[in-house]
């Protein structure tokens, strides 16, 4: 059995308006994340950790934010995409440990709901999902709310 960790890490700006959408669920906020796509900073990251972990490039290789058909593009189908390539070459998802970085919203009450929509994405358990929410101690631009950030660890595995 072969076993392949990979990182993934994304940051937006939040701009006035909402609703904020992380790991695919809406959540109400008066900001917005801002980007190409959809800004789903947390799918974005999971993205990169299983694409790092299958040696497949990044999410900017696959989706380059310069291209008509990526503007305001789903990130669920970004992922989706992304993890059907690791897929077709054997990879299984044993588990995604991720964390959210921002100063507001509160995100606690939304970590299940986060954890089940990324599972359906991936057709995964969602105990097979982590998801922790840190602020930034009203330090940097996380902690003044200018920024989130997001960061997963995927830890996938193959028959040899």
């Amino acid at each position: 059995m072969q076993h392949r960790i990979g990182i993934g890490h994304d940051t937006h700006r939040l701009e006035p308006g909402g609703p904020l959408k992380i790991g695919g669920v809406d959540i109400e906020f008066d900001f917005h994340l801002a980007g190409h796509s959809d800004a789903d900073v947390l799918l974005h990251a999971i993205t990169d950790a299983i694409l790092g972990a299958a040696a497949m490039g990044d999410i900017g290789e696959l989706f380059p934010d310069n291209a008509e058909e990526n503007k305001n593009r789903d990130s669920a189908e970004m992922l989706s995409l992304a993890w059907r390539r690791a897929a077709d070459e054997g990879w299984s998802i044993a588990n995604l440990d991720c964390i959210v970085f921002a100063q507001k919203p509160k995100l606690s009450p939304y970590k299940p709901a986060i954890a089940i929509r990324v599972a359906q994405i991936l057709f995964i358990s969602p105990d097979c999902v982590g998801v922790k929410a840190k602020t930034g101690e009203g330090v940097g631009d996380v902690g003044s709310g200018k920024i989130m950030q997001a960061q997963c660890v995927a830890l996938l595995t193959r028959e040899d």
